[in-house]
């Protein structure tokens, strides 16, 4: 880690409770808290409610925020993990996601073909991701979604980077399978093309 870490300085300032490092670092960080969040848990509300504990805990630690020892990226997304990881375990034995809200996000205004394609493959795309299992989808939104390498998602997920390798092959394997199952019932009209 040779580069110094772009947020030490926000970090003291929020520690001197500037209002205005306050709000760049929310500027800074939560849309990709959320986006984190929303895919691990497939619940908006509940992302916003996690993203809100992460930062909490940034205004309650950065005082303390001891530069060198981790990047403070690295500590935020690790937080947020935990987070959803909690909120997880509690809602086991529920779906990720209530077909309910998901029906009432749909718009249903007529939208041109491509569009409806476009929309379908993308409840698709989330309905298989939220069926992976935990770790496989961990894995997948911290590489795909998050933009992290190999090596900081597995140190952020606490394995080797030969074990995120193996579940994001898994986890590959799984989405396209299932979205190869479904691709005929993708296609407005029916069958495929």
């Amino acid at each position: 880690m040779n580069e110094p870490d772009p947020d030490v300085e926000l970090l003291a300032r929020i520690g001197h409770n500037e209002p205005a490092a306050i709000e760049e670092m929310v500027k800074r960080k939560l849309p990709r808290l959320l986006a984190l969040a929303s895919r691990l848990l497939g619940d908006a509300e509940e992302a916003k409610d996690v993203a809100q504990e992460s930062f909490l805990r940034i205004w309650k630690h950065a005082a303390d925020w001891r530069a060198g020892q981790a990047r403070f990226d690295t500590w935020l997304h690790r937080v947020t993990l935990n987070l959803c990881h909690d909120r997880l375990r509690r809602r086991k034995a529920q779906p990720l996601a209530d077909e309910d809200e998901t029906s009432e996000l749909a718009d249903t205004a007529p939208r041109p073909d491509e569009q409806l394609e476009a929309t379908a493959q993308s409840h698709q795309v989330a309905d298989a991701l939220a069926a992976l299992p935990d770790r496989q989808r961990e894995a997948i939104v911290l590489q795909y979604y998050q933009g992290l390498s190999n090596i900081e998602a597995a140190a952020l997920m606490n394995i080797s980077v030969e074990a995120l390798e193996s579940l994001l092959s898994r986890a590959r394997r799984t989405l396209r399978n299932t979205l190869a199952a479904h691709r005929g019932d993708a296609r407005p009209g029916g069958g495929p093309r």
